[in-house]
């Protein structure tokens, strides 16, 4: 992956590499840059200005060492979160601002520098660099070096990377400043950042200090003092200096506009208000063109606007975008527009007046380049379409070298005087002793807070020992018996209460089990040790009064039982909290044996806490070995700095130091975040011997180390590292050393050591004698490392790891290095492995784990030939390292961080330091980085998370993400596949303020880290997809075609009962014309109520009968004849809300011998983007007049209307709220039953407007249909729930009750916006059987009475009648919400098996109508069988072939049975290429014949062959005579094993989806809703999704309803599931607000509108993430 480096930063950078300008900076030693290693130092304690190009130099000013002590302290404050930046800059500047004369490159205000341009002469001057302002954990001049090497690398192959764009809010919130505009007086782009490279900040082993020694941000005095916003904003997406000419004004804040997007519509609202907007101008390109060829082409092409063509672009097709003005007012978000599809037609199919297409031009671009080669193995999988595994690549490095052997360590020495156990010890020093001191404790300011005796000790222990055993619970029900465990909850600062407690429980018999201070219910990681405690049956807690006191407290005053726990009794120790012991009371202290002593936690990578047991005979031989190997004597002092609980400073500074009557100074870490010198002083006031500390606390010494004369080290004789282990924190060592060489510090002193939960202290480096030479260094090269192979030659010099050693082998071990994977096998030399121990002083255990205990403490290693090394087994230590020839131990990272990414392996620790090397640094706070794998489709990706500083702005982010990942990509060769930066303070810490992996890891994944900044690389990191199909030539028909087989299966046709053969006694049958049928019941039943409209109360607005709604029709023919002077045939376009109006106005028309157009209304709030579809629906179908009520046809006519439309242009408008008293002359007749009787408009999912011709003799068909599929007759009753303007909605609406007789209960849909339950109440309060809905109705009535069910069911509201709830649709049955919708009612009475599908397109408006007879026999009218659903695999899908699993296997799909086929319709399943017919269980193009199929598309030219291939085609082999309808969706039928009425089996069809919606991605076809459902499925807060693509991208739009904060958080989620789910690459993330997805009125999603939104920019998105 390559990222570009723009030019201006360029410069910066360059500018900045060749002169550092010095800032104030409190008393650091300066480095240089190539790495002084003299101690030569600056003098800090004055401040010299840059040589500003003829400005007299200024005086140096002295600053006090009170105020640099101050000084120091801020910038702590600072740096861990304890104070802002502003606060930290007026506070600042208070103190400075005495010690400057004030010259003119200083702001007053601030007192900070302001950057001049540097001459060449004044910047050899200020080359040196500053130590203090790198994290020395992960400093390596070396690295960074090669960081800089492979950044400028990437430079050379310049690449325009798109920057993500933010709603304006959105970045308003995450930080206030980052989007304001450089303040062109001041000259400079650095101001106000001046000093933050010096910032000393405070951090614990994984925390931040020091903010980077990167120079100013942008070039000098190059702004102008009118440079425009616009400008400025554009530069934040290009990177380009201010100097260089931008050439795209691209705004990275995807709109100017106000942030407040306005109340997000409900959809309903917006599905019932609005046809999507598409604009007349160019109705003509798009009217059908889709239909007409979507069975030729790919969906990759199958668009409006032609586009780019991915692989024929050059870079220097630059995209000029049309610039805004900048300084207009801020507007508030309109409705988007879609579909303002002109904008999109220009000739390179680019769009011009869009930022987001020359954005993914720009991805595009980058994407086309060559990626890394690609891995040499697919995975395997268990579908043939992934491929078989290939070999391992020949040359790629392999271990050489001869099998390592096991290493001894010395014997360990038995001592005379050493004591049978820890607690006999104790015994001796307490009672010989008792004034020896053993403990002393400091209080934040440094002064000693208590001083504890080796005879308080004891007597302390012995009292908690006393108290334990008979002073808890009573005889028979005792609380804490031998052998129990017992959690010991004391803070950081009170080690005396601990030992006390510790050695108490020792004494007692009973388990230590030592945890952290649960500060609040949700601590990071406090749930896990909550599992621990609970595992180990703790049931007490000892804390100290203190402690007691600060634990979060119920309001009754109890602590409460936190998340996980088990319930505690807590025990305070304090002495006056306990009964003194008699005074002939004596604990029973016994040798050490092999009881468990203590139980030590160990967090896992994956966030789980183990507990590891050691015994008492592990425990004093830890001790022994500790002391031998660090020649430990009685009465020596040592300065701990660790935490004493656990780990490293528990076994030298409670357990050794006793064993040895050692006197142990304990600095806190809350001292040491206020004076990090503060152990240094200690080591110096007490001349102690021996110091314990991590490499985090000797840099924060170097941080503050200021020029105290009283600093002498000469009495240390040894400084143990406890974090020797981690290869960075060699550079700590060698820093610290370089400074206090010259205090007495001695270079034999610094003693690394490595040591793990599991198997103790594993190695020291021993204190060296005088002048000895110090041990060589392992410089490896990270290319070797990653391949699990020792090289020190490395090709490329740069990328290299430098390794100390930590010692020999411990006392009375072994060590041996095991492979890494598979039998524990020992290693070559030359290879890299787990280290492993065999000693009496490791853990035994992990509590409770028998089967993990084995893995770990009871390894065999082998040899090649499978011989044990050694009788004993060993324990694992997790430390992957090596042994060298002379036997020193070399440690280069741990098992947890390990990451194996294609079968290389990567340390996090060493990614953390490439990201750290990478200049400037002032962005993210250094400590505050996580970096851990996740697993993505079968291998690791890596990702990385930051703390970004709260002044830092979007582009300087962004460029530094962009940099960070080219650096790691050059030295480590592994791609990132998602960086994040989040604000500053909010990744979850451990209890000593590092960052909490696995926490974090878990909120990544859960998307609740809610980052401000995300970059995903999944096109660069994922290499092993499965290979792009190729399509196979089809086989000819000759060999196929047997007889009723094809390719040996059955033909898949299926049909629905005989219309010929059903005798009834349908009268109306005798009539051709609707309008005959309407005369006809007018005549014979006039008072019959064939409708009633309801009201959004339920009550009945209004009702018709046969007689009135004749007379009516009568009247409106009558007007047409008189004001319309209309000819027969001439079309007219009814303007209707949902009603009976609607009804009377249709049957007028055919009166009149016109032919009726229903369009939907205009919605008055929103006409802007409604009314042009109706003006082009009206234009289309040209329309002679338009008929309406009186209050649309003001509207269509107002000041609003004639913004949208042109209004002069409308046809004649009548209003038919009055109609004549007289009726017509005379009622027309039709000449021909095969002459039109109406139109049906509709506005496709892809956003065509498709009208089709139905006949009279259709129209008569489709009704008998539908009568006899619904046994439909004049004492029924059915209630709709549509939308009445176009499909099978629309026949139900108008035309059933006419022909059937039956009695309509119309509710209009958009009356449910107000009461959501009026469909329910409707169907329950007049007893109807029988219902119809669409899916928008049925997912309003989910979402929204979803928690109302038992208040309607004590209501009254009963749904037990309903036989039939048929959902009219025209997609693929959405089973879920079936399934929601019958779980949720089912409580209201609601048969499971009432709900079903049917399936309509526009050939034929209904196919498939499934209705079920409950509790009737099959043999019973038209029952049909119960519809079935099959599961079947998404992979086969994609090669267009039907494969069923079964439930709940991986990559299953459920698809729900259409519905029954309708009588008089014959089904064929045929390939839409080829258009041979296809067997069954194929997936091929539904094709469809009927007697009420339409006639054919109402197209503006008479585009004849659109119409012959729709509405006439035939089979190229077999049946060749019938002429088919193609119903343009895919499909399959599958025989059953049950029967329908006449005996037969019954054939089920099965709607995957529309062709023209399907994408062709990789060779394979994808149905958008299978990405869309994965997509919803990942977090709650996505409520919809759509999908489409562009240029081979893939789109995801995601609705979020929640937080703009959680926008980010959904593009790794979303990235994450398609790629798991669907083998796809995820191009562009839109996160946007509920309701910006349009829908059409059956509630299908309109994406190719979306898409015209989003390209043309007017979606007003929360975020857009372009992945890399």
């Amino acid at each position: 992956m390559n990222l570009t480096v723009s030019e201006g930063h360029r410069a910066a950078l360059l500018q900045h590499l060749s002169c550092e300008v010095p800032t104030l900076f409190c008393g650091s030693f300066r480095e240089d840059l190539t790495g002084t290693k003299d101690g030569q130092r600056g003098s800090a304690n004055t401040f010299k200005a840059p040589d500003d190009g003829g400005m007299a130099d200024r005086d140096p000013v002295p600053i006090p060492v009170e105020v640099r002590a101050k000084l120091a302290e801020l910038e702590l404050e600072l740096s861990e979160g304890d104070i802002t930046q502003k606060g930290y800059e007026k506070k600042r500047s208070k103190l400075i601002g005495a010690y400057f004369s004030q010259g003119p490159g200083v702001d007053p205000s601030t007192g900070q520098e302001r950057r001049m341009p540097t001459t060449p002469s004044s910047s050899s001057r200020y080359r040196r660099r500053l130590s203090g302002s790198r994290d020395e954990r992960y400093r390596s001049d070396v690295h960074t070096e090669a960081v800089q090497a492979a950044l400028a690398k990437h430079r050379e192959r310049k690449m325009a990377v798109p920057m993500p764009s933010k709603r304006r809010s959105l970045v308003v919130q995450n930080s206030m400043e980052a989007y304001t505009p450089p303040d062109t007086s001041s000259g400079s782009e650095g101001e106000g950042h001046g000093d933050e490279e010096e910032e000393g900040e405070g951090v614990d082993g994984e925390e931040e200090d020091g903010g980077g020694g990167g120079g100013g941000g942008g070039t000098s005095s190059s702004l102008e003092g009118g440079i425009s916003m616009e400008h400025w904003i554009s530069r934040a997406i290009h990177g380009t200096s201010s100097t260089t000419n931008t050439t795209s004004s691209t705004s990275s804040s995807s709109s100017t506009r106000s942030g407040s997007s306005g109340v997000a519509r409900a959809r309903l609202a917006e599905v019932l208000a609005q046809h999507v907007h598409i604009s007349a101008h160019q109705h003509h390109l798009r009217l059908h063109h889709q239909h007409h060829q979507h069975h030729q082409r790919h969906k990759a092409e199958n668009h409006s606007a032609p586009q780019p063509d991915v692989t024929g672009y050059t870079n220097n097709d630059r995209i000029q975008t049309e610039k805004t003005p900048s300084d207009g007012p801020l507007v508030q978000r309109q409705t988007p527009k879609y579909g303002n599809a002109e904008l999109m037609e220009t000739g390179d199919g680019v769009p011009v007046s869009s930022r987001v297409s020359a954005k993914i031009q720009q991805l595009v671009n980058t994407l086309k380049r060559p990626k890394r080669p690609p891995l040499r193995e697919f995975f395997v999988d268990d579908f043939e379409e992934l491929l078989e595994v290939q070999q391992p690549d020949p040359n790629l490095p392999k271990a050489e070298g001869s099998q390592m052997v096991a290493v001894q360590g010395e014997e360990l020495g038995v001592v005379t005087n050493w004591p049978p156990c820890l607690e006999a010890a104790l015994q001796r020093w307490g009672t010989i002793s008792p004034k020896a001191p053993c403990l002393t404790t400091m209080d934040t300011n440094g002064k000693p807070l208590c001083q504890l005796t080796y005879g308080k000790l004891w007597t302390r222990s012995v009292r908690v020992a006393y108290n334990l055993m008979h002073k808890l619970g009573t005889k028979q029900e005792a609380v804490v018996r031998p052998g129990d465990r017992v959690a010991l909850v004391f803070p950081n600062n009170d080690p005396a209460s601990f030992m006390a407690a510790f050695y108490g429980c020792l004494l007692a018999n009973v388990v230590p089990v030592p945890i952290e201070v649960p500060l609040t219910r949700k601590d990071a990681g406090s749930q896990q040790i909550g599992f621990l405690l609970g595992s180990c049956g703790v049931s007490a807690a000892l804390t100290s009064d203190a402690c007691h006191k600060g634990l979060p407290k119920s309001p009754t005053g109890e602590i409460p039982q936190f998340k996980g726990w088990p319930k505690l009794l807590w025990i305070v120790t304090d002495s006056k909290h306990l009964s003194k012991p008699p005074r002939d009371w004596f604990p029973d202290v016994k040798d050490a044996n092999q009881e468990t002593a203590y139980i030590e936690y160990k967090t896992c990578k994956d966030g789980g806490v183990l507990g590891v047991t050691v015994t008492r005979v592990a425990m004093l031989s830890h001790c022994q070995a500790i002391t031998q190997a660090c020649t430990y004597t009685e009465a020596e002092t040592i300065v701990n700095v660790l935490d004493f609980k656990k780990d490293v400073g528990l076994w030298h500074a409670v357990l050794t130091s006793v064993m040895n009557m050692m006197h142990v100074i304990s600095v806190p870490y809350a001292l040491m975040k206020v004076n990090p010198l503060s152990w240094i002083q200690k080591v110096c006031q007490f001349k102690a011997k021996v110091a314990c500390v991590k490499s985090r606390d000797m840099h924060w010494a170097l941080v503050a180390h200021r020029d105290q004369r009283d600093i002498n080290l000469s009495s240390l004789r040894m400084l143990v590292v406890a974090d020797g282990a981690n290869p960075w924190s060699i550079s700590s060592c060698d820093a610290f050393l370089n400074v206090f060489q010259t205090k007495g510090l001695k270079s034999e002193v610094i003693c690394p050591c490595a040591s793990s939960p599991e198997a103790l202290t594993v190695a020291i480096r021993r204190p060296l004698g005088e002048g000895s030479t110090p041990p060589a260094r392992g410089i490896l090269s990270m290319q070797g490392l990653s391949h699990g192979v020792i090289r020190v030659d490395s090709e490329e010099k740069l990328s290299v790891l430098t390794l100390q050693d930590v010692g020999h082998v411990m006392p009375g071990a072994e060590m041996c290095v095991v492979k890494l994977d598979g039998v524990p096998q020992l290693c070559q030399t030359d290879e890299i492995g787990e280290l492993c121990v065999c000693t009496a002083a490791t853990g035994t255990s992990y509590y409770g784990l028998t089967g993990m205990t084995k893995n770990s403490f009871e390894v065999v290693p082998v040899t090649n030939s499978g011989i044990p090394v050694s009788e004993f087994p060993f324990t694992r230590t997790g430390l992957l390292g090596f042994i060298s020839a002379s036997g020193l131990i070399y440690v280069a990272g741990k098992m947890e961080g390990l990451m194996v990414v294609g079968r290389r392996h990567h340390n996090a620790d060493d990614i953390v330091a490439t990201a750290l090397a990478v200049e400037p640094m002032k962005f993210v706070y250094r400590g505050r980085i996580a970096v851990f794998s996740i697993e993505v489709l079968h291998d690791e990706r890596i990702v990385v998370v930051a703390e970004q500083r709260p002044d830092s702005t979007e582009e300087d982010s962004f460029q530094w993400m962009s940099r960070v990942l080219q650096a790691i990509d050059g030295i480590h060769q592994v791609g990132v596949y998602c960086l994040a930066l989040v604000p500053s303070n909010t990744l979850p810490k451990t209890p000593l303020g590092g960052i909490h992996l696995s926490e974090t890891k878990q909120l990544f994944l859960e998307g609740a880290l809610h980052p401000c900044n995300v970059l995903m690389c999944p096109h660069t990191c994922v290499t092993n997809l499965p290979k792009p199909r190729q399509k196979q030539p089809e086989i000819g028909p000759a060999s196929v075609m047997v007889g009723n087989l094809v390719s040996g299966k059955r033909i898949a046709q299926a049909s629905g009962r005989d219309l010929t053969q059903v005798e009834d006694n349908d009268q109306a049958r005798k009539f051709l014309f609707l309008s005959e049928v309407l005369q006809w019941r007018a005549q014979s039943t006039p008072e019959h109520i064939l409708y009633t409209l309801l009201n959004s109360r339920g009550a009945t607005a209004s009702s018709v009968t046969c007689l009135q709604l004749h007379k009516r029709a009568e009247k409106t023919a009558a007007m047409l004849a008189e004001r319309g002077h209309l000819q027969d045939g001439d079309h007219i376009a009814l303007v209707y809300p949902p009603g009976i109006d609607l009804i009377v106005a249709f049957y007028g028309c055919l009166y009149a011998g016109c032919v009726p157009v229903t369009v939907r209304p205009p919605h008055p709030q929103n006409i802007s983007t409604t009314l042009p579809t109706v003006k082009m629906i009206v234009e289309v179908s040209r329309s002679a007049c338009v008929m309406t009520t009186q209050v649309i046809s003001k509207l269509l006519r107002s000041k609003e209307a004639s913004a949208a439309v042109d209004v002069r242009t409308w046809p004649p408008i009548l209003d038919t709220d009055e109609l004549p008293k007289k009726k017509a002359p005379v009622l027309f007749k039709p000449s021909n039953p095969d002459m039109l009787a109406y139109l049906d408009f509709s506005v496709s999912t892809t956003g065509m407007l498709a009208g089709v011709k139905m006949s009279h003799t259709a129209t008569s068909a489709f009704c008998r249909s539908i009568k006899l599929q619904c046994e439909l007759y004049p004492s029924r009753e059915v209630a709709i729930c549509l939308d009445p303007y176009c499909g099978l909605g629309f026949v139900l609406w108008c035309l059933c009750s006419v022909y059937s007789g039956h009695q309509s209960i119309l509710i209009p849909p958009s009356e449910l916006e107000v009461n959501p339950s009026l469909w329910l109440w409707a169907v329950s309060h007049h007893k109807v059987r029988d219902t119809f809905c669409s899916y928008s109705v049925m997912e309003l009535c989910t979402k929204g009475l979803g928690v109302q069910t038992d208040a309607l069911k004590a209501r009254g509201l009963d749904l037990s009648r309903v036989r039939t709830c048929v959902v009219v649709a025209e997609e693929r049955p959405r089973t879920s919400l079936t399934q929601s919708f019958s779980k949720l009612f089912k409580d209201l009475g609601l048969h499971h098996r009432a709900v079903s599908t049917s399936f309509g397109c526009r050939v034929n408006l209904a196919v498939c109508l499934q209705l079920h007879r409950l509790g009737q026999s099959a043999n019973q009218g038209t029952s049909g069988p119960d519809p079935t659903t099959v599961f079947v695999d998404m992979r086969a899908l994609r090669h267009d072939r039907v494969r069923l699993v079964e439930r709940g296997s991986p990559h299953s799909l459920p698809l729900m049975e259409s519905g029954k086929i309708l009588p008089g319709v014959r089904i064929i399943i045929a390939n839409p290429e080829t258009k041979g017919p296809m067997g069954e269980s194929h997936l091929g193009e539904i094709w469809v014949q009927s007697g009420h199929n339409a006639s054919g598309y109402f197209s503006v030219y008479g585009d004849e062959a659109l119409h012959s291939d729709h509405f006439n085609s035939r089979l190229s082999f077999g049946d060749t005579q019938t002429v088919w309808a193609r119903t343009g969706y895919l499909g399959f039928l599958r025989r059953t094993e049950l029967t329908d009425a006449s005996g037969e089996r019954h054939d089920a069809l099965y709607v995957v989806g529309a062709l023209e919606e399907a994408m062709e991605l990789r060779g394979m076809r994808y149905h958008p809703i299978d990405i869309e459902t994965s997509v919803i499925r990942t977090h709650k807060s996505i409520t919809e999704c759509a999908v489409f693509t562009w240029t081979n991208l893939l789109v995801v739009v995601v609705e979020l309803d929640g937080s703009e904060h959680e926008a980010l958080d959904l593009v790794p989620l979303v990235t994450n599931a398609v790629l798991e789910e669907h083998y796809l690459i995820v191009g562009v993330v839109v996160v946007v607000d509920v309701g910006v997805i349009p829908i059409n009125s059956r509630g299908e999603k309109q994406r190719m509108h979306l898409r015209d939104g989003f390209l043309a920019d007017q979606l007003d998105p929360i975020y857009v993430a372009y992945n890399m």
